[in-house]
């Protein structure tokens, strides 16, 4: 039996994996996972991070996320790879450089905590509009933007910032001290991986 066409350019383009962002403290790509199998020389922890339904299996069980939920693997845990769906797998090296911060740890309000384990946290960043974060900071982190939205920031000691938020971009952030105010209709919305110093 032949396969259709259409099904062997999607089997194809589902091979290769979306490399969105790779440096030398993570690798991540968009709808493939290619650290599914623990391959402790390649992958460490790895975080899944679901972009709309996904379902996958652990342990031989199955599981399903909606937009925005994660999972989170140990560096010797396997697990079957969603077939279809969109997310982001995010593998943190484990031969990673020193991770650089900013002078001071001053933990963000108004987020929710999802996972904390000795190498990185990962968090749920949530601004309704027009609220304003007191000022903060954060270390080297992966950003997944989950709404569309405007922000207006001011880092310490350059000039205030404004960006446009893009649902689905995937960001590495450097070390900042900052004030975020959500100046667009819709709320920031984000799943942040950020690594411990």
């Amino acid at each position: 039996m032949t396969a259709a066409p259409g099904l062997v350019l999607a089997l194809a383009l589902q091979a290769q994996p979306s490399r969105p962002l790779e440096n030398e403290y993570v690798r991540v790509t968009r709808d493939a996972a290619p650290c599914a199998a623990a391959a402790p020389s390649t992958c460490g922890e790895r975080v899944l991070v679901a972009l709309g339904p996904i379902r996958f299996e652990q342990y031989g069980q199955s599981r399903q996320l909606e937009r925005g939920q994660i999972a989170v693997f140990r560096w010797n845990e396997s697990y079957t790879a969603p077939m279809t769906g969109s997310f982001v797998e995010v593998s943190i090296k484990q031969d990673r450089p020193r991770v650089q911060a900013p002078p001071a740890l001053i933990p963000p309000e108004k987020n929710e905590l999802l996972y904390d384990s000795e190498a990185f946290f990962v968090f749920e960043e949530r601004l309704p509009p027009g609220e304003t974060r007191a000022r903060h900071s954060h270390s080297q982190r992966v950003v997944i933007v989950l709404n569309d939205t405007k922000l207006q920031q001011w880092p310490d000691g350059q000039p205030e910032v404004f960006r446009t938020e893009v649902p689905d971009e995937v960001k590495f952030n450097q070390p900042v001290t900052h004030i975020v105010k959500t100046i667009g209709d819709k709320p920031l919305r984000n799943i942040v991986i950020e690594l411990k110093p």
